[in-house]
C-alpha cells in the first residue's frame, strides 16, 4: 500500500527520503560547529546551542511554512542575545526568548507575515552589516588569545578591551587560528562537499592537542564538560516584573527572527522557485522559540547559509530538517565528551567567516554608491547597530525611511493649471497655454497627478493658492490620475472646496477613480461637493462650467482663452457656435 502525502511532503517517496537523508546529514555536520560557536559568541555554554539546533531545528521543520527552511541559532542574533545575557543574564534569556516565540506565533495566527517585506532593503542591509562587524570584532579576542577579557554590551568597550589587553598575546593561539581560518577558506576549493569549518576545526583542534596541550583556551577549560545526554525540561520562573522588564528585548528578538527567517524563506523561494507561506512559517517559529527555553536553548530562527546549503545539497522537504537536528542530537550523545577540546581560537575564525559571509558588503556598497536618501538610511542604521543598539538602529532607520519617502512622493505630486491648446487639431489641455495674458478669469480648470497625503496636502494648497489669483465662478479639478487621499489631504481639500463656495463659487471634479469616489463618500467630501458636481469627463464639466455662469459673460472676455467660447477639449467641441447667439 502506497502512502499518499500532501502539503508540503507531496508526491513524497523513498527516493526524496534518501535525498532528504544525506542533505539533512550534511547540515547537521555543519549546524554543530556554529552551534556552539554562536552559544559562546552569544555568552553561554556551548551545549546551549546544540540544545537549540535539536529542537528548534526539528520543530521548525515540522511547523514552518518553508519546505527547505533549516533553523537554529544564527549571528543575527549574536549581539541581541549577548546584551541580554550581559544585563539580565542567562534565565532572563530564556524568558525573553518564550515570549518572543509568543509574539511570533501570534503575529502568524493575525497574518502579519507580509508586513515584513515593508522593511526597506537599506535598513535590513544596514543592520545586518552592523551585526557581522560586532561579531568579527567580538572574535579578536579569542584568534590572538588575549587573556583577562571582559564582554560589554557595546561595540567601542570591546575593541577598547581587545587594545587594554593586546599585550597578553598568546602565539600558539594565532598559529591554531590561522590554521583554521585557513583549511575554512582553501577545504571548499579542493573538497567542496566537505564543510571547511569542520575540517578547520578538527585538524586545527588535533594540532592543539598534539602540540599546544595547556597552552591554549579551549572550550573545556573555559566552561567545563559538555554532557552528552538529552537536554533537562524546566521551567523558568516567570513573573509580571520580568515580562515587563524583558517586552522590549523579547521584541527585539521577535521582529529580528520574524525578518531573518522570512529573508531566508525567500532566499530558499529563489533557489527553487518554490513558494513559502509567510504566516505559517512565523507560527512555526513562534512554537520552535516558545518550546526550547523549557530545555535550556536560546533563541533561533532561519539560518540563511545552512538553508542554501541544505537545497544545493539535494533536499526535498522539510523531512532534511527533521533529520539534521536528529543527527546534532546523535553527535551530541555520541561526541560530547571530544568537544571540550576544542580550542577557542579554532571556533574564532568560524564565526569572522560567517560575519564575512553576512556582511551583505557588495549590497552594501551598492546603495552607498547610489549616494541617495537610501544611502543616509544604510549608513545611519549601520552606524547605530555598531554603536548603540539594534533596536534603536532599527527604529531611527524606519522613521528616516519613512520621513524619505513621503518626501519623495510629494515631489510627485504635480498641480498644474491648463487650458486647451488651440493649435492642436485634438485641442488638449495642457499647462503651456496658461499665462498672464491667456487666462479665462471666470473658469479655471486644474490637473492634479499622484497621492494627495500628508507629505504633498500643503503642496497641494500652496500650488493652487499661488496660480489663482482672482475669484473664478467655476473651479474644475481633474482627478483622474489621483489614487489615493489621506486624512490630511482630505483636509486641505476640504478647506479649498468650503472656501471657494463660501465665495459663491462652484468645485467641480471629474475623472475620479471608483477607489478615490469611495474615499470621497466615506469622508464626506462626495456630500460637500454635490453629485450633481462629479463628471467623467473635462469636457463635460467644461459645458456645465457655462451653463453654471451667465453665458453673456464670457463673449466679451478679452483674454480669449476658450477662442471666443468655441471651447475644445479632450478631443470634442464643447460648445458649438450657435450657442453663443
Amino acid at each position: 500500500m502506497q502512502v499518499k502525502w500532501s502539503g508540503r511532503f507531496e508526491g513524497y517517496s523513498f527516493a526524496h527520503f534518501k535525498k532528504d537523508l544525506l542533505s539533512g546529514i550534511i547540515v547537521g555536520i555543519i549546524a554543530v560547529p556554529l552551534a556552539m560557536s554562536f552559544a559562546i559568541a552569544s555568552g553561554v555554554n556551548p551545549e546551549y546551542g546544540i540544545y537549540t539546533a535539536i529542537i528548534a531545528g526539528i520543530l521548525i521543520s515540522i511547523f514552518g511554512g518553508s519546505k527547505f527552511q533549516i533553523g537554529g541559532p544564527t549571528g543575527a542574533f549574536v549581539p541581541i542575545l549577548l546584551g541580554i545575557v550581559l544585563v539580565y543574564g542567562y534565565e532572563n534569556l530564556l524568558i525573553a526568548g518564550l515570549m518572543a516565540g509568543v509574539m511570533l506565533l501570534l503575529m502568524g495566527i493575525f497574518k502579519l507575515g507580509t508586513l515584513i517585506k515593508y522593511i526597506p532593503r537599506p535598513v535590513t542591509v544596514g543592520f545586518t552589516a552592523g551585526i557581522a562587524i560586532i561579531i568579527f570584532a567580538g572574535q579578536i579576542g579569542n584568534f590572538l588569545g588575549l587573556s583577562n577579557m571582559e564582554q560589554h554590551e557595546k561595540f567601542h568597550m570591546n575593541i577598547m578591551e581587545v587594545a587594554s589587553n593586546i599585550g597578553t598575546v598568546n602565539f600558539s593561539s594565532v598559529l591554531i587560528a590561522i590554521i583554521s581560518l585557513l583549511l575554512i577558506i582553501i577545504t571548499p576549493k579542493f573538497l567542496p562537499k566537505i564543510p571547511g569549518a569542520l575540517v578547520g576545526i578538527i585538524i586545527s583542534s588535533l594540532v592543539a592537542t598534539l602540540f599546544f596541550q595547556g597552552h591554549v583556551t579551549t572550550i573545556g577549560s573555559t566552561y567545563g564538560a559538555i554532557p552528552n545526554t538529552l537536554p533537562h525540561f524546566q521551567i523558568p520562573e516567570i513573573t509580571f516584573e520580568r515580562i515587563y522588564m524583558l517586552i522590549g528585548p523579547a521584541f527585539v528578538i521577535a521582529m529580528l527572527g520574524g525578518i531573518e527567517s522570512l529573508l531566508s524563506a525567500v532566499v530558499a523561494d529563489g533557489m527553487t522557485n518554490s513558494k513559502h507561506h509567510s504566516n505559517r512559517e512565523l507560527i512555526g517559529q513562534g512554537i520552535a522559540n516558545i518550546v526550547t527555553p523549557f530545555f535550556g536553548g536560546i533563541p533561533a530562527t532561519g539560518a540563511i547559509a545552512r538553508t542554501a546549503t541544505n537545497i544545493k545539497t539535494g533536499a526535498t522537504s522539510p523531512m532534511s530538517g527533521i533529520i539534521h537536528g536528529i543527527f546534532v542530537l546523535l553527535t551530541l550523545l555520541i561526541l560530547a565528551p571530544f568537544a571540550v577540546h576544542i580550542p577557542l581560537a579554532s571556533l574564532a575564525p568560524v564565526l569572522m567567516i560567517v560575519a564575512w559571509n553576512m556582511s551583505e558588503r557588495h549590497h552594501f556598497a551598492h546603495i552607498l554608491k547610489l549616494k541617495s536618501g537610501d544611502s543616509l538610511v544604510l549608513v545611519i542604521t549601520f552606524l547605530l547597530t555598531v554603536f548603540t543598539s539594534l533596536t534603536l538602529a532599527v527604529e531611527v532607520g524606519l522613521v528616516l525611511a519613512v520621513v524619505l519617502f513621503a518626501k519623495r512622493m510629494s515631489e510627485m505630486l504635480v498641480v498644474s493649471k491648463v487650458l486647451p491648446n488651440l493649435d492642436d487639431d485634438g485641442g488638449k489641455l495642457q499647462p503651456q497655454m496658461v499665462s498672464d495674458l491667456h487666462d479665462c478669469p471666470q473658469i479655471s480648470v486644474y490637473t492634479i497627478e499622484g497621492p494627495l497625503f500628508f507629505g504633498a496636502a500643503q503642496t497641494f494648497e500652496q500650488s493652487i493658492l499661488n496660480t489663482i489669483h482672482y475669484r473664478p465662478e467655476v473651479f474644475i479639478m481633474r482627478l483622474g490620475k489621483v489614487p489615493y487621499i489621506d486624512s490630511t489631504g482630505e483636509e486641505y481639500f476640504r478647506s479649498i472646496v468650503k472656501n471657494f463656495k463660501s465665495n459663491g463659487g462652484e468645485v467641480i471634479v471629474t475623472g475620479v477613480q471608483p477607489s478615490l469616489e469611495e474615499m470621497l463618500r466615506r469622508n464626506g467630501l462626495y456630500d460637500l461637493i454635490g453629485q450633481q458636481n462629479f463628471y467623467r469627463t473635462t469636457g463635460e464639466a467644461i459645458t456645465a462650467a457655462f451653463d453654471y455662469i451667465n453665458l453673456k459673460k464670457c463673449i466679451g472676455c478679452k483674454h480669449f482663452a476658450f477662442k471666443e467660447c468655441k471651447i475644445v477639449a479632450e478631443g470634442e467641441n464643447l460648445l458649438p457656435p450657435e450657442r453663443l447667439k
